[in-house]
C-alpha cells in the first residue's frame, strides 16, 4: 500500500508540474487534484481552486486537524537551464517549477489522507485542503477556506523543512513610508535636501533593534529592501520613498510591530500593507511535536513565510524538501525525499490519531 501510495503521488507531482499554475492560475492543477481523488473514491469539494476533503468517518465532537499545502507556484526566473514545466527525472532528483515549493509536500500529504480516509475511531477527524493562491497571499486561498471547511484545532501545514518540525514561523508586514523635504533647484544651497535627510534615516532602520527576542524565532528581523526618489537631475525632489520589510517573530502581533514604527520611525508617514500575516506557533509539548522528536525529528523556527500566518490555531510547518531550493533555477526534490516524506508523515499521524 505505502509503495504503491508513493509511486502515485510522484506521478501526480510529475502531472502537477507540467501544468501550468502560477497564483490565481489553479484551475488545470485542481482538477489533477480531482482526478485523484475520484481514482480513489474520496469524496471531495471544491471551491474555486481549493480542493478540500474531510475523513470518511468525520464526527462532530472531535478535534480536528487539517492538512494543507499548496498547489500554485511563482513564475519561473530566467535562470532555468531546463523546462520549468517538464518532470525530469535525474540522478534520484524531479526537476521542475513547483516540484519542492510545495509540490512534493501536497502529494506526500495526499497520500497520507487517502492512507486515512477510510479508517474509524480515529482521535482526530482530518481535513485536507490542497489550496491556491498561497505564493501571493491571494484574496482565494487557504484564507477563504476557513469559513467553509470545519473549524479547524491544529495544523500541519506542508512546506519543506527536510521533515525536521518547524514550531514557529515568522510574520511579516511591509510598510510604506515617506520621508519629506524641501524641494529646490539643484544649483542652489538646500539645506533640507531629502535624499540627504535619508541618510540618518537609513541608519536609523539598519540599527534599530525591537526589544523582545524569541527562543523558537530569535529577533524580529527590519530591512529596507526599496528606495525612490527624484524624477530628474536637476531637481532635488520634496520626497521620498522607502519600503520596510519586517519578519515579526511570536513575541510581538503585527499590530504591536505597526505601533511602534509609527511612533518611533524618523520619518513623516509609514504605513502598513497589512497587518494580516501573523506569526504563528504550536506548543512544543503538544502531542504532534512530541511525536515528532520521538521519530528522531529536530525543531526549529522558520523565517520564511507560508499558509500558517492565516490560521489562528497551533500549526506546525512539516514536509520533504529543502526551502533553500524554493524559487530557485532548476528546482527539484529528490524522489526518496517524497518516498520519506510520507512514510514520516503516516508514522506521525499513526502515533496521534489511532
Amino acid at each position: 500500500m505505502m509503495e504503491q501510495l508513493t509511486k502515485e503521488a510522484i506521478a501526480l507531482l510529475k502531472q502537477l508540474i507540467e501544468t501550468q499554475s502560477f497564483s490565481s492560475e489553479e484551475d488545470h492543477t485542481a482538477a489533477h487534484i480531482e482526478n485523484w481523488f475520484n481514482s480513489h473514491s474520496v469524496d471531495y469539494k471544491r471551491t474555486k481552486n481549493n480542493v478540500w476533503a474531510v475523513n470518511k468517518y468525520f464526527k462532530e465532537g472531535k478535534p480536528t486537524l487539517l492538512l494543507n499545502s499548496h498547489h500554485d507556484t511563482v513564475k519561473p526566473n530566467s535562470a532555468y537551464t531546463k523546462d520549468p514545466f517538464k518532470a525530469i527525472v535525474e540522478d534520484g532528483k524531479l526537476y521542475g517549477l513547483g516540484s519542492n515549493d510545495a509540490g512534493g509536500c501536497l502529494v506526500s500529504l495526499i497520500a497520507t489522507f487517502t492512507h486515512f480516509y477510510n479508517h474509524k475511531n480515529l482521535k482526530y477527524n482530518l481535513v485536507i485542503v490542497a489550496s491556491a493562491e498561497e505564493e501571493s497571499s491571494g484574496p482565494n486561498g487557504l484564507n477563504s477556506m476557513l469559513s467553509i471547511i470545519p473549524k479547524i484545532d491544529v495544523a500541519i501545514v506542508g512546506e519543506p523543512t527536510l521533515m525536521n518540525l518547524a514550531v514557529a514561523e515568522k510574520g511579516l508586514v511591509v510598510f510604506d513610508a515617506v520621508l519629506e523635504g524641501t524641494p529646490s533647484h539643484a544649483a542652489h544651497p538646500n539645506d533640507d535636501n531629502v535624499i540627504y535627510k535619508s541618510i540618518e534615516v537609513l541608519k536609523w532602520f539598519k540599527d534599530y533593534k525591537f526589544e523582545k527576542g524569541s527562543d523558537a524565532l530569535g529577533d524580529v528581523k527590519l530591512t529596507v529592501s526599496q528606495i525612490s526618489a527624484g524624477k530628474q537631475h536637476n531637481a532635488v525632489p520634496a520626497d521620498l520613498n522607502l519600503v520596510i520589510d519586517v519578519r515579526v517573530n511570536d513575541a510581538y502581533s503585527n499590530s504591536e510591530i505597526a505601533e511602534i514604527l509609527q511612533k518611533e520611525a524618523p520619518v513623516t508617514s509609514i504605513t502598513p500593507r497589512s497587518l494580516q500575516l501573523n506569526s504563528s506557533c504550536i506548543p512544543t509539548d503538544h502531542e504532534l511535536v512530541k511525536a515528532g522528536i520521538a521519530m528522531g525529528r529536530t525543531t526549529y523556527g522558520s523565517p520564511t513565510l507560508s499558509d500558517q500566518a492565516v490560521l489562528s490555531c497551533p500549526s506546525l510547518k512539516l514536509g520533504p524538501g529543502d526551502s533553500t531550493r524554493s524559487h530557485s533555477a532548476d528546482e527539484f526534490i529528490y524522489l526518496h525525499e517524497i518516498e520519506e516524506g510520507i512514510k514520516i508523515y503516516i508514522e506521525l499521524l499513526n502515533r496521534v490519531i489511532i
